[in-house]
C-alpha cells in the first residue's frame, strides 16, 4: 500500500486523552493517531452518506475535512441525514454540518465549498486532500469523481445506496481498478432511479457511510486490506454481505492511459442526466428536451376549463400520499417497459395502457419533483407523441402542495 501520509503532527495532552482508545490499539498507536491528525479527506456531499462520514471521521481525529455541498436542509432529509436537525431546516447543509463537526471534535480543521462539483473545479478541489470520498447519488458526479481521482492519483472511496441495498469499494488506479473498469459507460437515462425517486431506508446510509469511513481510516493508517479490487454488496432485508472481485481493465478509457492524458468531460451529456438537483437538463444541442408548465399555469388552465390531460407517473404507493383529481395514473417503469416492448415489435401501442394517453390533447405529466415526468415525456416522444403537446409539471406534486394546495403533504 502506497503511504498517503508522510509527515505526522504532534498530539497535545488533551488530544492524547481524547483518542486514548485508539492509542492503546497496536494497529493505531500514537504514531497512527498522529498520521490521522496530519491527514486530509474531501467529502463530496453532506447528505445521507456524508452525515456518518463527517461525524465519524471527525471523531476519529482526521485533521482536515473538506466538505463539498451547496444544498440546504429540507424536511425530507431528516429521515436519514443525521448530521442535520429540525432546527437546521432551510439552512445551508455546510453550515449545519460544520456546527455539528465542531461540537464533536474542535481539533478538526474544516474547509467548506458551497459550490456544485463540476469538471471545471474538480481538480482544484481534490488536489490538497489525501483521500476523496464520494457521498453522492448520481452518475455524472460518480464518473467525474473517478476520472479526477485517476488523473490526480487519489484514492476514491465509493459508496452507493438505494432502497434496502448498498455498495462499497475503493477505486485507486495506482494499485487497482477504477470505477470505469467496472462501469465503462453509464446506464441509459431513466433506467436507474435515484433515492429521491425510489426511496431509501433511513438507516442504510449509516451502514454504508460508516463502512466508507472505515476504509478511509485504513487507507490513511496503511493497515488492513482496503476494498481495492473488491466491491461489497449489502442487502439489508436479508442482512447479507457479498463480496465480488473487480479487475483492472487494461483497456480502460481512463486508468488504462497515462494519468496526464486523462481529460475531464461534460459528464451530464455523457450520462444523459443532470448532476445536480438545481441543474436544468438539456440535450446535446443545448435546446430544452421537454416543454414545461408551472403549477400556477396548470392551475389557471384547469380553472379556465382547458382540455388538459394529466398523467401521473409516480409509483402506486405514492398515489396514496397525494394525488390530483382526475389524473391518469401510470408509473414510469410501466411506461418504459411498454415503450421497450413496442419499439422491439413485441407489442402494438393499442395493446398497452399508453393508448389511453391522447394525442389530440395537451398532456401535463406529473411526478414527485419533475424528474421522472421529464423522463416519461422523452419515452412518449420516442413513440411519436408530439413534444409540443407534452408538458412537464415543474416541481411536481410537491410544488403543487407548496404553492397551490397546502392541504396536501410534501414528501
Amino acid at each position: 500500500m502506497i503511504p498517503l501520509v508522510e509527515t505526522v503532527a504532534e498530539l497535545s495532552n488533551e488530544e492524547v486523552r481524547r483518542y486514548s482508545r485508539h492509542l492503546i490499539m497496536p494497529e493505531v498507536g500514537i504514531e497512527g493517531q498522529r498520521k490521522l491528525k496530519s491527514s486530509s479527506i474531501l467529502l463530496i456531499g453532506t447528505g445521507g452518506l456524508g452525515s456518518p462520514l463527517a461525524m465519524y471521521l471527525a471523531a476519529a481525529g482526521v485533521g482536515r475535512l473538506g466538505l463539498v455541498d451547496y444544498d440546504v436542509v429540507d424536511d425530507t432529509n431528516l429521515q436519514r441525514q443525521v448530521i442535520h436537525g429540525q432546527r437546521d431546516v432551510g439552512r445551508p447543509k455546510l453550515d449545519s454540518a460544520e456546527e455539528r463537526i465542531r461540537d464533536i471534535n474542535p481539533y478538526v480543521d474544516i474547509d467548506k465549498y458551497n459550490v456544485p462539483l463540476t469538471s471545471d473545479n474538480a481538480l482544484e478541489l481534490f488536489a490538497p486532500y489525501d483521500v476523496i470520498i464520494d457521498g453522492t447519488d448520481n452518475f455524472p458526479t460518480r464518473y467525474l469523481v473517478n476520472d479526477a481521482c485517476v488523473k490526480l492519483g487519489k484514492p476514491n472511496v465509493y459508496g452507493s445506496i438505494f432502497r434496502f441495498e448498498g455498495q462499497l469499494s475503493v477505486f485507486y488506479a495506482k494499485e487497482g481498478p477504477c470505477y470505469r473498469c467496472m462501469f465503462p459507460t453509464p446506464p441509459p437515462p431513466g433506467l436507474v432511479p435515484s433515492c429521491a425517486e425510489g426511496g431509501v431506508l433511513g438507516i442504510l446510509p449509516g451502514t454504508i457511510g460508516t463502512m466508507q469511513a472505515t476504509e478511509a481510516i485504513k487507507l490513511l493508517l496503511g493497515i488492513g486490506e482496503p476494498m481495492i479490487g473488491r466491491m461489497l454488496l449489502y442487502d439489508a432485508l436479508e442482512m447479507s454481505f457479498t463480496t465480488i472481485k473487480v479487475r483492472k481493465d487494461p483497456n480502460c478509457p481512463v486508468c488504462g492511459i497515462a494519468a496526464d492524458d486523462v481529460e475531464l468531460i461534460d459528464y451530464e451529456q455523457f450520462c444523459g442526466v443532470p448532476a445536480h438537483d438545481h441543474s436544468e437538463y438539456t440535450n446535446h444541442s443545448g435546446d430544452s428536451v421537454v416543454k414545461e408548465i408551472t403549477v400556477e399555469e396548470l392551475k389557471a388552465r384547469l380553472e379556465n376549463g382547458s382540455d388538459l390531460f394529466i398523467l401521473d407517473v409516480r409509483n402506486p404507493n405514492e398515489w396514496e400520499i397525494s394525488a390530483l383529481d382526475g389524473s391518469m395514473k401510470l408509473p414510469k417503469p410501466d411506461i418504459q417497459a411498454n415503450m421497450n416492448a413496442i419499439l422491439a415489435g413485441r407489442k402494438l401501442l393499442e395493446e398497452t395502457p399508453l393508448a389511453q394517453i391522447p394525442r389530440d390533447r395537451d398532456v401535463a405529466v406529473l411526478c414527485r419533483s419533475g424528474v421522472r415526468s421529464a423522463d416519461s415525456i422523452r419515452f412518449l416522444q420516442q413513440l411519436g407523441y408530439d413534444g409540443d403537446r407534452l408538458y412537464n409539471i415543474v416541481g411536481g406534486i410537491n410544488e403543487w402542495a407548496r404553492k397551490i394546495d397546502p392541504s396536501l403533504p410534501v414528501y
